[in-house]
């Protein structure tokens, strides 16, 4: 006699695994999507669950976000006129009041402003000189009233170019002499220092930047299946820091590279345990209703089979446990899950040991 072949240890590792799918297949129900299946076979298969959330706020926790500041707390102090800084009084992550001294700027200009203030205020005084007497003399019959009326423009020209000179010293918050003294408009925190003391400046150049950083922005990532939901005055939640706020604004535009959209909130309670720039999650309480519809799945969980995508769902035929196939439709990405419809309530799915199941499910193995 021929010895028998030698089995290779892969052979070996499979044939237990074809046994329990052959036990499987002997227990297939006559709906062809229901797979039977016993406890001790599904955990010989290494099958795992995991039981979904109902409703849309399960969908919209762990959104993406950046914080941000909100346009109309940030200030820009930038020089009036050209000159050279000659000191600063602040810096950044520093805190200021409103018409805290900022920055002192000498500059040659504030001189030629000076006199210019000086000379119009005289213009305007003799202007209303020669009105007053030109009044006079008219009431007298003693001048024509075109002169009268020609005292009077000259009055009024010679008025508004002085109160232009004076407009013009006070917006470059003129102190004295050559020296401009630069104050806070807002209170706030000291952003960005963009110029150092000796440094020679222009005209509008940008010397701090400040801002109110309370309430704070939080620009909100969001798959299309939430910004659907979502509505001006959703509360939102940072899980990490506990601060709370609602959105103000959700957007029309859909990021081609992500598919998702942009939604604005406001964070208006515990926005100090934040800061500019840091990345975050969001949970959104999306109202009931529609969203109900929507769940969120690991991806290891969908399977794909006829261009379709199916979710095993825990159920039973009678009294027979098992497992159904079930058709869902993914209605967005967030990281690793997957945001589906499809699937009932409260379902338990199979998140581990899908290939297995789904080889059951065709016929693989079966003799």
């Amino acid at each position: 006699m021929l010895p028998s072949p030698t089995r290779s240890p892969r052979r070996r590792r499979l044939l237990p695994t074809l046994a329990l799918w052959a036990g499987v297949h002997a227990a297939v129900a006559a709906d062809p999507s229901f797979i039977a299946i016993s406890p001790s076979q599904a955990q010989a298969l290494g099958v795992l669950t995991q039981r979904v959330s109902a409703g849309g706020a399960a969908a919209a926790q762990g959104l993406p976000a950046s914080v941000g500041i909100p346009n109309s707390q940030v200030r820009v102090i930038a020089a009036p006129l050209a000159g050279v800084v000659e000191s600063l009084e602040t810096a950044p992550g520093m805190t200021v009041k409103k018409g805290q001294l900022l920055v002192r700027l000498s500059s040659p200009q504030a001189l030629e402003l000076q006199r210019d203030r000086i000379q119009a205020d005289a213009q305007a005084a003799l202007a209303r000189q020669t009105l007053a007497r030109d009044e006079q003399l008219f009431r007298e019959g003693l001048i024509a009233e075109s002169r009268l009326q020609a005292s009077r423009a000259g009055a009024a020209q010679s008025a508004a170019q002085a109160a232009e000179r004076r407009q013009e010293l006070a917006l470059a918050q003129h102190s004295g002499g050559h020296t401009l003294s630069l104050l806070a408009p807002i209170a706030g925190s000291v952003l960005e220092q963009q110029v150092s003391v000796g440094q020679r400046v222009e005209q509008s150049a940008p010397l701090y930047r400040i801002a109110r950083l309370d309430p704070l922005s939080v620009e909100i990532q969001a798959p299309l299946a939430i910004a659907g939901q979502a509505k001006v005055g959703t509360p939102l939640r940072i899980p990490a820091t506990g601060a709370r706020g609602e959105l103000v604004a959700v957007g029309r535009a859909v990021d081609p590279a992500s598919q998702s959209v942009l939604l604005r909130g406001l964070v208006t309670h515990g926005a100090d345990s934040l800061r500019p720039g840091q990345a975050t999650s969001v949970d959104l309480e999306i109202g009931k209703g529609k969203a109900d519809d929507t769940l969120q799945v690991p991806a290891s969980a969908i399977v794909r089979q006829d261009n379709k995508l199916w979710v095993f769902v825990a159920a039973k035929e009678g009294s027979t446990p098992g497992y159904r196939a079930t058709p869902i439709t993914v209605a967005g990405r967030l990281g690793d899950a997957a945001l589906v419809t499809g699937l009932p309530a409260n379902a338990t799915i199979v998140t581990a040991g899908t290939a297995a199941l789904k080889a059951s499910w065709l016929g693989i193995g079966r003799e």
